[in-house]
């Protein structure tokens, strides 16, 4: 199923593995009060009723990820992963840095945050690009 050249099925599928990843590491690996204390914040501060609106974000960087890697004409996985190791340092990651510049976020969340992105897009990439 395509629109505009790009794999609907592939995209949601990249979406659906950021989506699982970040679960794994802020959900599984990094308990509550960890997360809290890299933030900055306490527990009256989060937002829990805002937490369906979770998956929005893996799926547009899904979407903008299928777009550079055929923008870049980079295909297969290797070429897709690469894509999205730049993307994650260089606009995801890069947007992060608000949180630590302006923001409570600590170099500990910085550095988990940077390699959170790395990983999650490098994955992503790889299946968009392999996906034909």
């Amino acid at each position: 199923m395509r629109f505009n050249g790009h794999n609907l099925l592939a995209i949601l599928a990249a979406a659906v593995a950021i989506y699982l990843l970040e679960f794994v590491l802020f959900g599984l690996i990094i308990s509550a009060d960890q997360y809290m204390a890299m933030l900055g914040v306490n527990a009256d501060q989060l937002h829990a009723d805002r937490m369906p609106f979770g998956i929005i974000p893996p799926i547009l960087a899904a979407i903008g990820l299928s777009l550079a890697v055929k923008w870049r004409n980079a295909p297969g996985f290797m070429g897709g992963a690469t894509t999205g190791v730049w993307m994650a340092i260089f606009f995801a990651f890069a947007a992060s840095l608000y949180g630590f510049v302006y923001g409570s976020n600590n170099e500990t969340f910085l550095a988990v945050n940077l390699g959170h992105f790395v990983v999650c897009y490098a994955v992503a990439g790889g299946i968009l690009g392999a996906w034909k």
